[in-house]
């Protein structure tokens, strides 16, 4: 880039501009903004010097459509309409994260979505927060659209639970688990950033219009796509590999065999990032895709709970996940000795201490000791006639 593009509305203009003209991810798009800068890679792609034949058409036939840089221009003034602004790698805010994309390479990639996956060249945001700080410490939680209550109850307890602990849960605003995981940041009065497949100003799937209303007053809602973009089918796949590159690890939560979800998780699992996934029932369908994935990839973690997702993605040494364990229990403080005339007793009558100790094998001095010991925590009393198991509310 030149010192000349370094900045300023032309730069701006050129990669709102560019964005129009080639579908974002566009590899060879990228390249020549890299190398040439953004108003250099506009000029070049409109007087005809491109240089791979299948962009070539791309750009002859969105031509046809009209003129990029008005069309630029417009949406500019639409954003400025709306209260949205364009975010670019020239802002402070920009997040570097997604740079990452660069490297991005699935493995058997034979559609052009899953081959054009270069980092965006600029983003749509609506809402007040700072992109980058936003973005810093976030997490996908992401899953089917039709999901169970199962997925729903998960996704509602991780947004919850991750903006709880100062999190930003980012999803794509989707109806099922996306929504949940939305709601429950919200319902803890933290982030959460709706990543769309379309315009900012266009709610879709308008079932979550005010949802994103919501979204607007205390987060934020990002696309690729100028505002008044339509949400096409393949955008969402398009979509899918910024989620998977603007935070610190992805969640799945919920996925039949065939969903876009999966895919925002290979992608993450491309970027050596932190994948997660949430078993479900081996009966449910909405769980098949889920299960395939962590037997065909051994470094996705399977995860069951906010600390498990903390321990993936947060500060090592500080963010561990507790151990599993049952109910504290009287039974967890004896010793083997303690154990062995506990097991003793009967379970109806009583023992005396001479008795105990000779089917136990223990000293009849420890004995006494051990069943003072037990008596103290409730797990045996005294009678007359010797020592008896305490009621069950006690053991």
């Amino acid at each position: 880039m030149t010192a000349a593009e370094a900045g300023g509305r032309p730069v701006r203009l050129a990669r709102a501009a560019l964005t129009w003209l080639a579908e974002p991810g566009t590899r060879s798009v990228h390249r020549m903004v890299e190398r040439d800068g953004p108003v250099t890679a506009l000029h070049r792609l409109l007087t005809g010097d491109i240089p791979d034949d299948r962009l070539r058409a791309a750009v002859t036939a969105r031509l046809a459509a009209g003129d990029p840089r008005r069309a630029a221009e417009e949406a500019l003034a639409r954003a400025d309409r709306l209260g949205a602004r364009l975010v670019t790698p020239e802002d402070e805010e920009w997040p570097a994260r997604v740079g990452d994309l660069r490297r991005l390479a699935l493995a058997g990639a034979e559609r052009r979505v899953d081959q054009e996956t270069a980092p965006p060249l600029c983003l749509w945001v609506r809402g007040v927060w700072p992109l980058a700080e936003t973005l810093d410490r976030s997490v996908a939680v992401v899953g089917s659209r039709a999901a169970t209550d199962y997925g729903g109850h998960l996704g509602i307890e991780f947004g919850y639970g991750l903006a709880n602990r100062d999190w930003t849960v980012v999803s794509g605003g989707a109806f099922g688990v996306d929504a949940a995981a939305h709601r429950g940041a919200l319902s803890a009065g933290g982030r959460t950033v709706a990543v769309l497949a379309c315009g900012v100003d266009r709610p879709y799937p308008m079932g979550n219009a005010a949802l994103f209303e919501r979204i607007v007053d205390t987060g934020l809602l990002v696309s690729e796509w100028a505002p008044g973009a339509e949400p096409l089918r393949p955008r969402f796949l398009i979509r899918n590999r910024l989620i998977a590159a603007a935070t610190a690890g992805t969640v799945l939560v919920e996925a039949a065999a065939r969903s876009g979800a999966i895919q925002t998780l290979r992608r993450a699992l491309a970027l050596r990032r932190p994948a997660m996934v949430v078993p479900g029932p081996v009966t449910s369908a909405m769980s098949v895709g889920a299960h395939a994935l962590l037997r065909e990839h051994p470094e996705a973690r399977l995860v069951t709970g906010v600390p498990h997702i903390l321990e993936e993605v947060g500060r090592i040494g500080v963010d561990l996940a507790p151990l599993e364990r049952g109910p504290r229990h009287p039974r967890d403080l004896l010793d083997d000795e303690a154990r062995l005339i506990l097991e003793a007793l009967p379970r109806r009558g009583a023992l005396g201490p001479d008795t105990l100790a000779a089917r136990t094998g223990v000293a009849l001095r420890a004995a006494l000791r051990k069943l003072s010991m037990l008596e103290e925590l409730d797990l045996v009393v005294r009678h007359d006639d010797g020592y008896a198991l305490a009621p069950v509310r006690n053991r």
